[in-house]
């Protein structure tokens, strides 16, 4: 089960249901109603059990818990995997241990909030590892994070996958078709993809603009993606900046790339974006968030959070060098073919499972 239903958690959902029900498991996915996971799950044939939930905690999450309580009974799971915070916390609730539980936090509930809010959550998840089986994380440095605040569940860390088969290496000449072919002038272009909230930083990477454009002039800035700051960004931004709402598939404005900017405030691990653009070869430049600097390997930079200098620096001297980003790129491609291939993820989540299921006690009795 998963809220929320947008932007990368999906994505992820998505692609582990796929592999299991081409394994000829039953599943069945938990979600809300809007975006686009419920549209995916019907044309795989896998049943959408709407579960009516927000984003937030708060007033709401005890209707939540019975809404989902419901749900469960009725499936009868031998495992629930609950994916992103809000999930992890009305459905820890609701099942108490008493189902093996598989947790993935996308990045930690207390990395998104500070003061009093943040000790509440850091408890919480101090709490409710009891009642988790198995934490997975998709980067050592998210793993270290949990540890660090109390979370004592077992835990693997997996990176997440893509299917590269739906990645292909662009050149020069493609990009500049792509670009026209989007409404794009063809010019040194930055891409940056994410929900339009705080967390992704876009505010600091339209701060960085103008810096960019004292050395490449003519650069132009693409944010796609939408979310609850997209008035704020836009009333900010720059005169050129292109905002283009929503896209389901993102390959064809990371091909139009020269370089990917991702500025996020913080990440669990390596995005997706981060391993799409990689596996398309366009090099990455990333705030230093968890996963960056093992995940990059090679295929770009990783800059010091909200520093607007260091990411102009670093996208400037993408822009003026194509020999360098076409390097970087390579080596991308290279990193997510060796680490990220979602066969070899997807059989390792499914074999996490199985070990689930066998060491877990047969009554249920929770912990």
């Amino acid at each position: 089960m998963t809220q929320p239903t947008v932007a990368g958690v999906p994505v992820v959902v998505r692609d582990l249901v796929t592999n299991q029900h081409a394994c000829g498991w039953d599943v069945a996915v938990a979600a809300p109603a809007d975006g686009d996971l419920p549209g995916w799950l019907s044309e795989l044939g896998v049943p959408h059990l709407p579960w009516q939930a927000s984003r937030d905690p708060g007033r709401t999450v005890p209707d939540e818990v019975r809404r989902l309580r419901r749900l469960i009974d009725e499936v009868d799971p031998d495992l629930v995997h609950l994916h992103s915070a809000k999930a992890g916390l009305a459905g820890r609730l609701a099942l108490r241990g008493r189902r093996p539980t598989v947790f993935q936090p996308h990045a930690w509930s207390f990395e998104a909030v500070t003061g009093p809010v943040a000790r509440v959550a850091r408890g919480w998840e101090r709490f409710a590892s009891r009642w988790t089986h198995l934490v997975v994380c998709v980067s050592e440095d998210e793993r270290r994070r949990g540890e660090e605040v109390g979370v004592r569940a077992r835990t693997l860390v997996l990176p997440n996958g893509i299917d590269l088969g739906r990645y292909r290496v662009a050149d020069g000449a493609e990009r500049g078709t792509t670009r026209r072919d989007l409404g794009l002038e063809d010019r040194p272009t930055v891409v940056c993809i994410g929900r339009l909230a705080r967390q992704k930083g876009q505010d600091v990477l339209l701060d960085a603009l103008p810096a960019l454009r004292t050395r490449v002039p003519d650069a132009q800035l693409v944010l796609v993606g939408d979310g609850p700051d997209a008035d704020a960004l836009r009333a900010r931004a720059a005169p050129g900046v292109v905002f283009t709402g929503s896209r389901s598939d993102v390959r064809p404005w990371l091909t139009a790339a020269d370089v990917v900017a991702l500025p996020s405030r913080w990440e669990a691990g390596l995005s997706l974006v981060a391993m799409e653009a990689m596996a398309l070869g366009r090099p990455v430049v990333s705030a230093d968030v968890a996963g960056a600097r093992n995940g990059l390997a090679g295929a770009g930079a990783v800059v010091p959070r909200e520093d607007a200098a260091a990411l102009a620096n670093a996208l400037a001297a993408r822009l003026e060098d194509p020999s360098l980003a076409e390097h970087e790129g390579r080596a991308g491609r290279l990193t997510v073919e060796s680490s990220h291939d979602l066969v070899v993820t997807s059989r390792r989540m499914r074999h996490a499972y199985e070990t689930v299921l066998a060491d877990s006690s047969p009554d249920r009795s929770g912990r």
